[in-house]
């Protein structure tokens, strides 16, 4: 490695490399156009992406099992919204389970001859 290598592993700001390799690119608007353009290089301002054969595209800021909705906005037109998955509820506790299942409704609370009763026609 030589004396790059050095240079681009460092800290310093891109700008001040590119003034120690040239002494005549060091004014300000040299500066500023170099930071553009790594920032600009970092941060592509139009992402493309191409489907494959089976369709699939490669989203850049998608992380692996992110849920999208597509919307189809007219011919040629989709809308990717992320959905958000809802936060888990906090289990019962055996106690809190025990409690339920004594206080449901499911279970009937008249004798079956009542019922037989009530629900038969005389």
């Amino acid at each position: 490695m030589g004396s790059r290598g050095k240079e681009k592993s460092s800290s310093m700001p891109v700008w001040r490399i590119a003034a120690r390799r040239n002494p005549a690119e060091n004014s300000p608007k040299v500066r500023s156009a170099v930071a553009l353009a790594s920032m600009l290089w970092d941060y592509p301002t139009v992402p493309t992406t191409t489907a494959d054969k089976k369709k699939r595209v490669v989203l850049p800021v998608a992380r692996p099992g992110d849920v999208f909705d597509v919307q189809q906005q007219g011919e040629g037109k989709l809308l990717l919204v992320r959905l958000v998955r809802p936060e888990p509820k906090a289990r019962m506790s055996r106690l809190a389970c025990l409690r339920a299942i004594s206080a449901a409704p499911l279970r009937p609370r008249m004798k079956w001859d009542e019922l037989r009763r009530l629900t038969r026609e005389p």
